[in-house]
This record gives structure tokens, sequence and C-alpha cells, in this order.
């Protein structure tokens, strides 16, 4: 009996279905990857080829960025109407400051580490214009997601996520990477003006995070914990705790030169004065968010995307405690530092075993699911 064959698909274009599902949250991957080699040059750690393997790691965080940025052009070509989506969706749309800041955290690599493998001149060349395009695009975030959370997208009350920090936290990244250029300038008023740019970078962001932490906190009170998968993005508050931190510490290591008195003093004084108050409470709210996650994996928490939320956030509390121990002098900050960056690197390791073993299985890049509900507080 013949059998009748079945007909091709038309194929109208080329079409990527790997990439349909590629989010701007991928970046994730190259900042947890970057702040690894950013924060292991900053730690107060005396560890034989520790630079070596710091300058390995930005290296694999530069081959991301270029593989990443390839495949996100890819995504807007050929699956524009799920990128528009995205921006209409505000749990998704956030994820687009992680653009700025991959961008930004391997131009600081670029000019702490690159120098080491492309001269310092290109080293220098390279970070600057990674600066100022992470800059531009994260100052852009910072103005249009906001935006389009009020007039676009629908948000219902009580479901504020600490992913909405990421749209926010950009122009603080830019605050504390940018001391790394100002040496760079011509003296006077080229780099008062960027030392104070920055300044009002870090202000930018301060008060914008302000503005969305009791929301964040209030809707854990009102609500209960996260769903399993989403529990790791609690570690997104300590991303503007311990950038902040790390601003405040860098900006004052170039202000005597850049502004000088009565203001550097006072600058130095005020990078411990807000410095160690917002470390403390960002080590409240890691041993806050690591509760939650002891309990969200023993209810059998998958792997996710969001378990990158331990890498980049933490790392950014390992250069403000090390900022901290430069201006105080004492050993325990250094060993703070070191401390957080053990667990950094213990986090990263996991988090991109699970992710590369996701990827061979195709797991990641599939439709996403809707998360479990939660449907009681009893633990």
């Amino acid at each position: 009996m013949a059998t009748c064959a079945q007909p091709r698909p038309l194929l109208v274009g080329p079409r990527l279905p790997a990439l349909r599902h590629l989010g701007p949250n991928w970046y994730a991957t190259v900042m947890g990857t970057a702040i690894v080699a950013n924060a292991g040059v900053t730690v107060p750690l005396a560890l034989p080829g520790l630079r070596p393997a710091c300058t390995v790691v930005w290296a694999l965080s530069a081959l991301l960025l270029c593989a990443l940025l390839l495949a996100r052009a890819g995504h807007w070509a050929y699956h524009r109407d799920q990128a528009g989506a995205h921006l209409l969706d505000p749990a998704v749309a956030p994820f687009y400051g992680c653009v700025a800041m991959a961008l930004l955290s391997v131009g600081s690599g670029t000019v702490a580490l690159g120098r080491d493998v492309i001269g310092p001149e290109a080293a220098l060349a390279g970070g600057a214009v990674l600066w100022c395009v992470g800059t531009v695009i994260g100052l852009a975030c910072a103005v249009a997601i906001p935006y389009l959370m009020v007039v676009r997208h629908r948000v219902e009350p009580g479901s504020a996520s600490a992913v909405w920090l990421l749209a926010v936290v950009p122009p603080m990244v830019s605050a504390a990477i940018g001391p790394q250029l100002i040496p760079h300038l011509p003296d006077g008023q080229w780099q008062e003006s960027m030392l104070l740019a920055c300044y009002a970078m870090f202000g930018v962001s301060l008060l914008a995070t302000l503005l969305m932490l009791p929301l964040i906190f209030a809707r854990l009170v009102h609500q209960g914990p996260l769903p399993l998968a989403l529990t790791p993005t609690l570690f997104l508050v300590l991303g503007p705790l311990g950038q902040s931190a790390t601003a405040v510490n860098t900006l004052a290591d170039v202000a005597p030169d850049a502004i000088g008195a009565p203001y550097a003093s006072g600058l130095g004084a005020f990078a411990v004065l807000y410095g160690v108050p917002v470390m403390g409470f960002a080590l409240l709210w890691l041993a806050l968010a690591a509760a939650m996650v002891v309990r969200a994996a023993r209810d059998g928490m998958p792997f996710a995307m969001t378990w990158w939320a331990f890498t980049f956030p933490v790392g950014t509390c390992v250069t403000g405690a090390a900022g901290l121990a430069r201006h105080t002098g004492l050993d325990a900050f250094s060993a703070l530092a070191a401390a957080l960056y053990a667990v950094l690197v213990v986090a990263w390791a996991v988090a991109g075993f699970r992710t590369l073993r996701g990827l061979v299985s195709g797991a990641l890049l599939a439709a996403p699911r809707a998360p479990r509900p939660v449907t009681a507080r009893t633990r």
C-alpha cells in the first residue's frame, strides 16, 4: 500500500530556533565571569598565579561578550517579534541593563588585565570605548525601562522584583569603573569633570535603588517567598550595595589628583562613612538571601539562569570590601574580601558548569516554562 509523503514546511527565510529564547539575561554570564577577574586583582590576596589566572578569565569574558553580541544580533534580526515582547515584559525588560554592565565589566578588565596581553595603549583605548558605550546604554536603560514600566507594562500590585534593579544599577557600575580612566585624562577641568560625572551617576543609581528596595522587601513580607527558580534573584540586591561601596572607594582613590583640597579629604572620609554601613547592610541581606536560597534548595530549587545572580552581586561586595581595606587599613575587611572572593569563585564555577551542560542538552534555549506557584508559607 502506497503511503503519501508528508509535505515539507515552506521555508520563508532563515530562522534560528536556538536563538529565539536567548534573552538579554544571558549577558549575566559575561558579568559573572568578568567580575571574577576584576575582583581577583583587587582582593588583598598574595596567591601565586592569581593575576595570570584572572587574565585568562578576563579573556574568557571578552570572548563570551563577542559571542553574545553576535547571537543577540541574530536574535533581533530573525526573532524581532520575540525581542519586542521582551521589552514589553516587565520581568524581562530590566535585563537589558545587563548589556551595559557586561560591556563595562569587560572594559574594566581590559584596562586592569588586558595590558598584559594586548599592551597598555590598546588596553586603555579598548577599555575607554567599552566604558563610553556601556555608560550611554546604561543611562538609556535607567530612563527607558522605568518609562516602559509606567506607560506600557502592566505591573500587578505586590509583584516588585529584585530584577527591577538591573535597569538602574548600570550607572553605578560606570561610576565605579570610571576612576580607572581619570588619571589618563588631561589635568584640571577634564579630570574634575569626569570625577563629578561619576559621582552624579552614583547618585542616579543610588536614589533609584532606594526607591525600589522598600517595594522589593514589601513584596516578600506580604506575598511570601519567591517561586523556587526565582529565589536566587534576591542576591541581585547586593549589586547596588556592593557596587556603591566600590564606587566611593575607587573615586576617593583618584580624588586627590583630580579635584584636590578641600574636597579630596572629604571624599576620602565619605568613602569610609558611607561604605562601612552599606557593607554592613549588604552582609545582612546576604544572610537573608542565603537563608531563602537554602530553604528553596531543600524544596527542590532547579537550575536556571537566575543562578548567575550568585556571581556579579557577590563580586561587587568583594571589590567594596577590598576598597574599605585600602582606606581603613583593617585586616577584617581584607579577610572579608578574601572570604567573599572564595564564595564568588565557587558560585561562578557551579553556575558556569551547569550553564554549559544546559547548553549542550538544549534545555536552556528551550521555551521557558512558568515557575511553580507558591501556595503556602509554612516554613
